[in-house]
């Protein structure tokens, strides 16, 4: 099939998977704590290369506050739904009444009400996860008949019934996609839902175990993996996920994963029907591929994430990147002197971010000749080759002063206001230079704008007024400081009294790479102020667009511009919605001798 069901199923699903998440949500932060054999980590094969899963029930409280939360944002992420099927209805009827449908399905309900009349358990199993490639997700339900008669219901809305088929007496619907190869399969197997992207004509082994009916010879469960990474990182068992790329690279780059394999013979075939050019030879892959696809694997062997706090007021969450023993060992003793790294913002906004260029060129050319005394020679990866060959010269300029003293960068900003008739923002606040040649980089901004030569700075953190003429270019006054290793700018009323002690800030502790604070008023003001530009450029849009005589696909357009800004504005209401719940946000990464680490904490009014 092809048309608008390819249209809809295809990519306009993807765009309502966030609404239907709002229904899943407590889904995916159920339990699966003991071992039951039906449990969802029981159906998946221990050498997954991807998995997100829970591991222990959430307390009641918790989930109703979570739920509560959820409810709050639910009238605006339906609004952003109702844009979309609007936006939608002329080109694809189809799609647009199935979101409506799916809207339907929330009329007046709570996000828990629409999940029990949708048959979804939400103190249930579940657990995402790769079948080689192939995505799977199995997730309990409270009342499978429910789940069947809402899907039945997507359905009739769509109309479209998808097909039905059995193997081994259990039913299940597919939905095929022949320009991918791909097929939707979507089952109920002993009060569990599951629904699975696998190749068009899926081998009858492969759609047996994706459906359950065949279990992996050693599971998930059984080798308790997701458990001990979990205490290992801090995760919280109720939602654990990882990546193991040893495992999905090689999977999509040797052309041995089933589902990469039929995605890449629709591919062929398509090609082959334009310009003749047989598929067999297209499909021919390198066994070189395999090896290089592990080599780039272990720079880099896998990504794991959970959350570290999640109550009523707290949603922190932590992600581990694995890097190769000797990435690590180049950043985890690294002591980056930026004042601001090593402690916690205190601005409404304020960002930290280390960029010592010296020790990133010595990286980066180490890489560079790595891979030229040792190409890579998979046909999809030398392209590769190219990049860290042009990579060394650029990193021969980097260490050209002042850049190549550099050493990070640090914005802190105390007022932010969209400015009037949607001009540019005012604001207030200060800008750290961390660079080991303070004078230097002066210097290099006295050529470039004479009127700052008349500026003796100290390395006394002493600020100093810009000339008059620089300050009302920024229209307020501004002042320089410097310290040993760090050049500040402040600008604002009250700016000066501030520099000084912006300079004595702790650098960064070992391994340290950012640090971010942002205030959950300041959050809303960016979001306010991205608003009044998208707006700004639909006004400047629809008046370029009006011509003296208006023709039929002029109307299209404006309808379309119409749909498009709606949706928009919808989008920002529900971003909005989301931040004025907020009280702040913190962020923070480093590099120890495991690897990555990045860490959130958002606080909850």
């Amino acid at each position: 099939m092809t048309g608008a069901p390819f249209t809809t199923l295809g990519i306009n699903m993807r765009s309502t998977t966030r609404y239907i998440a709002l229904g899943f949500a407590g889904v995916m932060l159920a339990a699966c704590g003991h071992k039951d054999k039906d449990a969802p980590l029981a159906f998946v094969p221990a050498d997954t290369p991807y998995v997100v899963a829970n591991l222990d029930i959430m307390d009641a409280t918790t989930r109703g506050a979570l739920l509560a939360q959820a409810d709050a944002q639910l009238p605006s992420q339906l609004a952003q739904l109702d844009a979309t099927a609007e936006r939608l209805a002329r080109k694809d009827p189809d799609g647009a009444r199935l979101l409506r449908a799916l809207r339907a399905e929330f009329n007046g309900k709570t996000i828990e009400t629409f999940a029990q009349g949708a048959g979804l358990n939400l103190k249930g199993y579940s657990a995402f996860y790769g079948l080689g490639l192939a995505p799977v997700l199995r997730f309990q339900l409270s009342d499978p008949g429910a789940f069947e008669g809402f899907v039945g219901r997507l359905e009739t809305a769509y109309g479209k019934k998808l097909d039905a088929a059995n193997v081994d007496k259990q039913s299940y619907r597919k939905y095929a996609f022949p320009a991918s190869g791909t097929e939707v399969v979507l089952a109920t197997v002993n009060k569990q839902a599951v629904a699975a992207l696998l190749p068009a004509n899926a081998s009858p082994a492969m759609l047996r175990q994706a459906l359950g009916l065949d279990r992996p010879q050693k599971s998930l469960q059984d080798d308790g993996r997701l458990a001990t990474l979990a205490k290992a990182k801090g995760y919280q068992k109720w939602l654990v996920g990882e990546l193991d790329l040893t495992r999905a690279l090689p999977l999509a780059v040797s052309g041995k994963d089933p589902l990469v394999g039929a995605i890449q013979k629709a591919h062929a075939e398509a090609i082959s029907a334009k310009t003749g050019e047989p598929v067999a030879t297209q499909l021919q892959t390198s066994p070189s591929c395999g090896t290089d696809a592990a080599r780039i694997a272990a720079r880099v062997p896998a990504v794991s994430f959970g959350y570290t706090k999640l109550d009523a007021k707290h949603q922190n969450v932590r992600f581990d990147v694995a890097l190769a023993d000797d990435i690590s060992k180049a950043f985890a003793g690294l002591k980056v002197e930026l004042p601001g790294l090593g402690s916690a913002g205190t601005a409404p906004f304020d960002l930290s971010i280390a960029l010592p260029v010296s020790n990133l060129r010595t990286f980066w050319l180490a890489q560079a000749d790595a891979v030229a005394a040792k190409p890579f020679s998979c046909p999809s990866l030398t392209d590769l080759n190219d990049s860290f060959a042009k990579l060394g010269p650029a990193m021969q300029k980097a260490a050209i002063p002042p850049f190549g003293d550099m050493l990070g960068v640090r914005i802190a900003l105390d007022s932010l206001a969209p400015g009037k008739d949607g001009g540019l923002p005012t604001f207030t606040g200060r800008l750290v230079l961390g660079t080991s040649n303070p004078e230097g980089l002066l210097a290099m901004g006295q050529m470039m704008v004479p009127a700052l030569a008349q500026l003796k700075p100290a390395h006394d953190g002493k600020p100093l007024p810009l000339p008059k003429d620089m300050a009302g270019m920024l229209g307020q006054p501004a002042w320089i400081a410097m310290g040993e290793k760090a050049l500040a700018l402040g600008v604002g009323a009250g700016a000066d009294a501030r520099l000084g002690d912006t300079l004595k800030d702790a650098v960064g502790d070992a391994g340290q790479m950012g640090r971010m604070h942002i205030s959950g008023a300041m959050y809303l003001s960016w979001l306010q102020l991205m608003e009044q530009k998208i707006d700004s450029v639909a006004a400047a849009t629809a008046t370029i667009g009006k011509s003296d005589e208006p023709s039929i696909d002029d109307s299209d357009d404006a309808t379309e511009a119409a749909a498009d800004l709606a949706r928009s504005k919808a989008q920002f209401a529900a971003m909005k919605s989301q931040a004025e719940r907020v009280d702040s946000i913190d962020a923070e990464m480093h590099v120890d001798n495991g690897g990555m680490v990045i860490t959130s904490q958002t606080l909850l009014k």
